[in-house]
């Protein structure tokens, strides 16, 4: 339970609200005791001031004696002295702490308004006010009121009760919300954890709810469609896996089928000829895979060194040209170049020779007799772009997402005539991405296509 992120949450909100709550608690608490203090204190200062006011009128005998009487029933305590402090009348009977603050208090500077003379109730028995009587301008004497302490105690006492029952309910309240909240919160990541679970134990495809829209929605809606991403893996590794078990096989069973037959001993010397022509290239043909399936691996593990330098694209596609022509005119099929002599790219040579060597050479396997390939290169401010342009058979619509797949083919025979090993626009594209660059591939059925390659400008860096 102590570990589960709900019950942490939970308890790290409780902790700050609940200081934050008791500050706030302590402040109004504090406020409202004094509020009411002083409320006493100053009903009590306008009592006696009223009674000053009474004795102002008429500074007799009887009516001393009726303010004496009438706050004998009262709670409080009422002295009233002349002006040197003899006293005329009391209420109650006169204890030590009275007699106290009376010869401490000072008869002759006292406002006409009267003031609170003793107010600290938590150390005295009495709280005290004295209102001056002044007559036609004279001071004729001093009206004392004493409130027992024990009246603003219970009042803060009062008060206390109700604060702490107050802030009993607050902090249930305030659990509750927490827990609320905290589950509110936790869920989605709990539901997010046993989805990860699912994926670490090889279930891939799990949904996640993707109605909310703050960051753990985002988080639900990227582990969904991490989900996907891993299914799709599965599915492209099992694919691909199946395809590499096919292209080994094939070849191997070509070599072992003809190795048994020019072992047997009736076998012509032509035949047998043949037949290890026939081993020679199946041969090649696993040779060729099993390297590009290297590179792939490279590739894949970042081991695959690019070792850029200047080049002077016009010398570079002039070697390239001169080196593929023979295999072009044996089909009848014209090439044509067009590099400004003076293109630069910063390009590792080797690498990208064998991109246009790639490119170039599907473009003549899918392009009919009498037809033309074209390479051409233009510059912008940016981009050096290098396009190959053919019009032979065209890649079907449907084809062209998938044409840089490891082992697509777009001939669904796996020709091994025309077909390759699949691996080559894999390849190609892999090296052209190292360089920076981009790779793209616009086609039309029966009219042509065109691979268009772009090339960051700059320097080497």
């Amino acid at each position: 339970m102590f570990n589960k992120l709900s019950f942490k949450i939970g308890l790290l909100f409780f902790v700050f609200i609940l200081v934050i709550e008791s500050f706030l608690f302590l402040i109004l608490y504090t406020n409202l005791a004094n509020d009411r203090i002083e409320e006493v204190m100053d009903n009590l200062l306008a009592r006696g001031n009223t009674h000053s006011d009474v004795l102002e009128d008429n500074f007799e005998s009887p009516t001393l004696e009726h303010v004496g009487l009438m706050e004998s029933a009262s709670d409080y305590v009422v002295i009233i002295t002349d002006a040197t402090g003899n006293i005329l009348i009391n209420s109650d009977p006169i204890e030590e702490e009275m007699l106290d603050v009376m010869e401490h208090t000072d008869y002759e500077d006292m406002p006409n308004g009267g003031e609170i003379v003793e107010d600290r109730w938590t150390e005295k028995e009495y709280i005290v006010t004295d209102s001056p009587i002044n007559i036609d301008g004279a001071h004729q004497g001093h009206v004392f009121m004493f409130a027992h302490t024990n009246t603003v105690k219970r009042i803060v006492d009062q008060l206390s009760d109700q604060f702490f029952v107050t802030g009993i309910i607050t902090v249930l309240l305030t659990i509750i919300t927490i827990f609320i909240l905290s589950r509110f919160i936790t869920l989605p990541l709990i539901k997010i954890k046993e989805a990860t679970e699912h994926l670490s134990e090889g279930r891939n495809r799990i949904e996640l709810s993707k109605e909310r829209k703050d960051e753990l929605g985002e988080l639900a809606n990227s582990i969904t469609k991490l989900s996907q991403d891993l299914d799709r893996l599965r599915n492209e590794r099992n694919e691909f896996l199946a395809s590499i078990s096919h292209e080994l096989r094939t070849p191997l069973t070509y070599i072992k089928g003809y190795a048994d037959i020019i072992s047997r001993p009736d076998i012509t010397d032509l035949d047998r000829e043949e037949y290890i022509g026939i081993i020679r290239e199946e041969t090649e043909q696993l040779n060729v895979l099993i390297k590009n399936l290297f590179e792939l691996a490279q590739m894949d593990q970042n081991q695959f060194d690019i070792k850029r330098e200047k080049v002077v694209l016009g010398e570079l596609i002039q070697s390239l040209a001169d080196r593929i022509r023979p295999a072009y005119s044996e089909k009848n099929i014209s090439f044509l170049v067009n590099c400004p002599n003076d293109t630069v790219a910063y390009v590792d040579s080797k690498r990208f020779q064998q991109v246009l060597l790639n490119i170039l050479d599907n473009a003549r396997k899918h392009s009919h007799a009498g037809s033309q390939v074209k390479l051409e290169v233009s510059e912008t401010n940016q981009y050096v772009k290098i396009s190959i342009i053919d019009n032979g058979e065209g890649i079907p619509k449907k084809d062209l997402p998938k044409i840089f797949d490891r082992l697509y083919r777009v001939e669904k025979s796996r020709s091994r005539k025309s077909g390759g090993t699949g691996l080559g626009l894999a390849i190609a594209k892999e090296i052209i991405e190292s360089h920076g660059g981009s790779i793209e591939v616009q086609s039309e059925l029966e009219k042509g296509t065109s691979v268009i390659i772009w090339l960051r400008r700059g320097s080497n860096e």
